[in-house]
């Protein structure tokens, strides 16, 4: 059977002083497969847009930003991720530099200001916590990760740089 994922984008942005991650708290639909978990910002590409295009794009809609500088650190295939057991295919970036101010909120939950190093303490995905830690390290090459999910939960993950 071919892979046919959901192509998206998933990316952190830095504050100016890059001691601190903008996340969103998932928080404000009780049907978000999302609910309750910290996470990026990102979404689904469009059929039109390029997955930088995408990530710029999602950045503006969840929080009200422009990118003048951002990196991919990774792409990450999660099989059978999904609320139904969809693949997902996501592009990791890091921001590193924007214009504009973030809301308090948007659609989907609240938007903070977390420390980096206290990114693992908040209520993430379990793969989160694999795959974080090579998005902030300070080797350049991206990394290329395959994590599994079945019900909800990841069944393994294994990764490799160039």
């Amino acid at each position: 059977m071919p892979y046919t994922p959901i192509v998206a984008t998933l990316g952190y942005v830095l504050s100016p002083d890059r001691e601190r991650v903008l996340m969103i708290h998932r928080n404000a639909r009780p049907g978000d497969h999302h609910l309750g978990k910290y996470n990026g910002l990102g979404g689904k590409l469009e059929p039109d847009e390029d997955v930088l295009a995408g990530m710029r794009r999602e950045l503006r809609e969840e929080a009200g930003i422009e990118c003048t500088s951002l990196r991919l650190r990774g792409t990450i295939s999660w099989p059978g991720f999904g609320k139904h057991g969809e693949d997902w295919l996501g592009f990791v970036f890091v921001v590193d530099a924007f214009t504009g101010t973030p809301p308090e909120r948007n659609p989907e939950g609240a938007l903070e200001w977390v420390k980096r190093d206290r990114i693992l303490d908040l209520p993430l995905w379990e793969g989160d916590r694999h795959f974080l830690p090579l998005v902030f390290d300070d080797d350049p090459r991206p990394f290329h990760g395959v994590m599994p999910y079945r019900d909800g939960r990841m069944l393994s993950w294994s990764y490799s740089r160039a």
